[in-house]
């Protein structure tokens, strides 16, 4: 099965019909780090990643992995070796935080956007994660909790997302 970015605020997944928000410039066929767009394409989606501390962990078919204080997500178009991968977090390298103050990285499930024969440059740590008021992302698509947790007991490790 396959999620589908319908329009730009609007996610489906078989019968069911999620409001989500997307990047605040929009889709782009072509990426590159900080445009704030949303890739068009067909992904993978990776493992899910959540806040223990905060949230029990949820019912999904999906790998699931605490969030740890020093995790992050290499967004540093200077390192070859650990762009757009999860890192544990090093002085020497730009990386987005996941272990958040605010609720937005509770959850979060990365699409597998620029992850193989990664492009340096061309875009990183693309999600979907929360949102409250379905704000604009730099990038990512935000859903709101009741609605993710639907999401996540629907999903698997061989569902797609494609962004049109």
């Amino acid at each position: 099965m396959t999620i589908i970015l319908k329009n730009k605020a609007t996610l489906l997944f078989d019968d069911f019909i999620f409001k989500c928000s997307i990047g605040k410039s929009g889709l782009a066929r072509s990426k590159f780090e900080g445009d704030k767009k949303t890739p068009i394409g067909k992904f993978t989606l990776g493992n899910l990643l959540y806040r223990k501390d905060r949230n029990p962990k949820p019912t999904t078919k999906l790998k699931c992995i605490p969030i740890k204080k020093n995790m992050g997500w290499c967004d540093d178009i200077k390192s070859k070796k650990y762009y757009n991968k999860l890192i544990n977090i090093r002085k020497n390298v730009r990386y987005e935080k996941l272990y958040r103050r605010d609720y937005k990285y509770d959850f979060l499930v990365p699409i597998n956007y620029n992850t193989k024969n990664t492009r340096i440059g061309a875009g990183s740590a693309i999600f979907i994660h929360l949102t409250k008021k379905y704000n604009p992302t730099t990038g990512c698509i935000g859903l709101q909790k009741k609605d993710f947790l639907i999401l996540l007991k629907l999903i698997n490790k061989n569902t797609k997302i494609k962004i049109t």
